[in-house]
């Protein structure tokens, strides 16, 4: 079993935001709190990103997709009593790049209907504007109704993604998402960092032998490079997915630099960092340092009452009782804390906290839950690094081409 990455203490957690309209619970945004009038502009988004950096936050998810929002995972619902409609999510986080300086952006982006050599450069991009505070959260989709927007391949329908009939069409959709990881990861690398010369008096602006073809001939992709893009300024931007089983636990472990992961008990959770520990070894990855975050749906106030009524309130509003792949929380900021840092106990060394009313919870993850974790000795005091990749403790890594070149 590889260890935890080793710059911060043994004590220091690490915590993320997963931004998703107004928020997790499906009747968020009916509350007052809400704002879905202001839902599809940039200064929403630019405020709650400012609020989780006031905070202190590691980073923000932008949660993406490729059909409209649904209350059934792999089919759309038709209802219009809910949130539907996104943004971009790298686009959003492009535009609130220059209004942050400490907070890592990391965008959701659909792999199984995309090209890598597009995201890479747009990662890439998001990677210079933010001055080196970008990641991608990698994510598939087996839902045929996205498939038909693109026309290029089909996806048989399936009842869910662990189902004894979608294992082989599953499989093979992480295999593909960690190809095309690899081919991020290779164009990142295609530019050596001083490639670009600038000089003006010679008429050189970059040295052609810098830049490397990456040659990339695999079942899923065939991409030459090299980029368009200047290697980023973090090297590797950092990459993320969401893992529920094998499959893309499998991808974790071979290709991430976080995998974020929903058990619902300290034992699940222990379970589940042990199988992408043996997907790490089996990689060949076991040195190499890998964060598994714990991602829990919170509803927090003072009161631990209050939480629970606001959540039965917003229930009713909805007709069912909520219900999704991370563990629900309910209660205040020191229950929350007490629950982290028991889970942490099991391996986990960073959690991706999901607020289901996003205008009232985000605040009380950023001036209640942050305050309580800083009592304990558990949470930075000030931004430590400029970098994503440095408030993570992930190194910047070599250029694998200018290492052989």
């Amino acid at each position: 079993m590889s260890p935890s990455p080793a710059s911060s203490p043994a004590s220091a957690l690490h915590l993320a935001v997963a931004l998703d309209g107004t928020g997790w619970h499906p009747a968020s945004w009916r509350e007052p709190v809400a704002r879905p009038r202001d839902l599809f502009t940039a200064p929403y988004w630019a405020e709650l990103v400012a609020e989780a950096e006031r905070g202190l936050l590691d980073f923000v998810t932008f949660e993406d997709g490729l059909g409209l929002q649904s209350s059934h995972f792999l089919e759309l619902d038709g209802r219009t009593d809910q949130v539907r409609g996104r943004l971009d999510a790298v686009l959003l986080a492009a535009r609130i790049a220059p209004l942050t300086r400490h907070i890592g952006l990391v965008p959701t982006a659909v792999v199984t209907h995309t090209e890598p050599f597009h995201l890479s450069k747009a990662i890439a991009t998001l990677d210079h504007v933010s001055s080196g505070r970008a990641g991608v959260r990698v994510q598939i989709s087996a839902r045929p109704n996205e498939a038909a927007h693109f026309g290029r391949r089909t996806i048989p329908p399936i009842d869910a993604y662990d189902s004894p009939d979608a294992e082989e069409l599953v499989t093979d959709l992480f295999d593909e998402a960690a190809d095309y990881v690899e081919v991020l990861r290779r164009l990142w690398d295609s530019w050596e960092d001083d490639a670009e010369i600038r000089d003006a008096t010679t008429g050189r602006f970059i040295d052609r032998d810098k830049l490397h073809y990456i040659d990339f001939e695999g079942r899923h992709f065939s991409v030459k490079g090299p980029s368009i893009t200047p290697r980023p300024p973090q090297g590797q931007p950092v990459v993320s997915a969401l893992a529920h089983q094998a499959a893309p636990y499998r991808l974790v472990g071979r290709q991430g630099d976080i995998g974020y992961v929903t058990p619902h008990d300290v034992g699940g959770a222990r379970a589940i960092v042990g199988e992408i520990r043996a997907e790490q070894e089996a990689a060949g990855r076991s040195k190499q340092p890998l964060h598994v975050f714990g991602d829990l749906v919170v509803f927090l106030d003072d009161d631990p009452a209050d939480a629970r009524t606001r959540r039965a309130r917003l229930d009713d509003l909805a007709g069912s009782p909520y219900a999704g792949d991370a563990r629900i929380f309910t209660g205040s900021p020191a229950q929350l804390a007490d629950t982290l840092l028991e889970f942490q106990s099991a391996g986990l060394s960073g959690f991706r906290l999901r607020p289901a009313v996003v205008g009232h919870d985000l605040p009380a993850i950023t001036r209640g839950l942050v305050p309580e974790l800083q009592r304990r000795g558990a949470f930075r005091r000030a931004y430590e690094a400029d970098t994503l990749r440095g408030l993570l403790g992930l190194a910047r890594p070599a250029n694998r081409y200018a290492a052989t070149a």
